[in-house]
């Protein structure tokens, strides 16, 4: 008899998915590995209703996709199987503005310089009354208090947890256990790939050739100049004091500098001091107004900061009432993200129930 009740109540949360890269597979994975916990702690069975991709193509079926076979899919033809009745002719936005979902997962690749067309796309879902979930963090670079307002007015959440430091819970940390603290000052080490490009220069290899490693062991895109100098760490700067401090600004009003002009004998002399060089990431108030910067700096082999190496990240999170806290994520691979994607995803569902 409970079980029948427990199946007469039981929810189908609808959900789309704009972009499938590698964040996108990945989370697709958890997501079919998770859905009987999902199913035992929710009573919400969870159906894709949509995938968006801009070269692989489109599905859609309101009854639910089968991930396992959309996977394979790309496994093995890099592309939907258009033969498939539930392939569809779709644009992401054509999507966002007209399929069948409950909450919106915006997994497109970053355009960093407008945020675009990310924005637009949760703001149809946000407009539908859908729920929102970005890993693309030009959304909270450029327009996080527009967007946040714009989900308080329908009543719909909207998280982001993705969108700096991966799964690591920087957001739900101070939104979750920090209750009530003002934060005055953000710190650290956001991008990785200026990590492993500082420590090779450090070790006599010629910058050619530390990018050239670096394409090849996936740590360096392949247009390194978002990196090297400073882009993806202002967003990211950005995209933290926006939610964190209420700044309002986007990455051009980050102060930056990227690690491009640095040489081995910088390094060295640095080394000389007792000190190393990384590109640091910080946001403070001074007189008042919040500021953001992202450059290279000298940092004591004693301090916190000179022991990131690698992947791994570090963010110093200083408030009026806790002092400063400290998160480091250790060498993170793609699933790290992904679960970053699904902690929305369930905190999304505790709200709804």
């Amino acid at each position: 008899m409970l079980k029948q009740e427990c199946a007469a109540n039981r929810r189908n949360i609808k959900i789309a998915l704009l972009g499938f890269g590698n964040v996108g597979k990945a989370f697709a994975k958890l997501l079919t590995e998770k859905q009987e916990e999902i199913f035992n702690k929710f009573n919400l069975n969870v159906d894709v209703t949509a995938i968006s991709t801009k070269s692989k193509g489109c599905l859609v079926n309101e009854n639910g996709i089968d991930l396992k076979e959309a996977l394979n899919d790309l496994k093995n033809f890099n592309h939907f199987d258009e033969s498939r009745s539930d392939y569809k002719e779709f644009s992401s936005m054509e999507v966002a503005e007209n399929a069948d979902y409950d909450i919106l997962f915006e997994l497109t690749p970053l355009q960093i310089f407008s945020g675009q067309p990310a924005i637009n796309h949760i703001k149809a879902a946000l407009n539908r009354k859908k729920h929102a979930v970005s890993a693309n963090k030009g959304p909270i670079a450029w327009a996080y208090s527009s967007l946040r307002e714009l989900a308080e007015k329908n009543k719909v959440l909207f998280y982001y947890e993705t969108t700096v430091m991966d799964g690591t819970p920087v957001f739900n940390l101070v939104d979750e256990t920090l209750k009530l603290c003002k934060v005055t000052e953000v710190k650290g080490i956001l991008n990785s790939t200026t990590n492993f490009v500082l420590e090779e220069i450090a070790k006599g290899k010629s910058y050619d050739d530390v990018i050239k490693e670096g394409k090849k062991r996936g740590f360096v895109e392949e247009d390194p100049a978002m990196d090297i100098e400073g882009w993806d760490a202002a967003a990211k700067t950005a995209a933290l004091i926006n939610v964190l401090m209420g700044a309002d600004i986007t990455p051009f009003d980050v102060d930056r500098k990227g690690i491009e002009d640095i040489s081995y004998e910088q390094i060295k002399e640095a080394e000389n001091r007792g000190n190393v060089i990384k590109l640091i990431c910080y946001g403070g108030i001074e007189n008042g107004k919040v500021i953001a910067r992202v450059k290279p700096e000298e940092v004591s082999k004693n301090n916190l900061l000179a022991s990131i190496t690698g992947t791994t990240s570090i963010v110093s999170i200083t408030t009026d009432l806790m002092g400063t806290v400290s998160i480091v994520e250790h060498e993170p691979e793609i699933e790290q993200t992904a679960y970053g994607v699904f902690s929305d995803l369930v905190r999304v569902l505790s709200n709804m129930n």
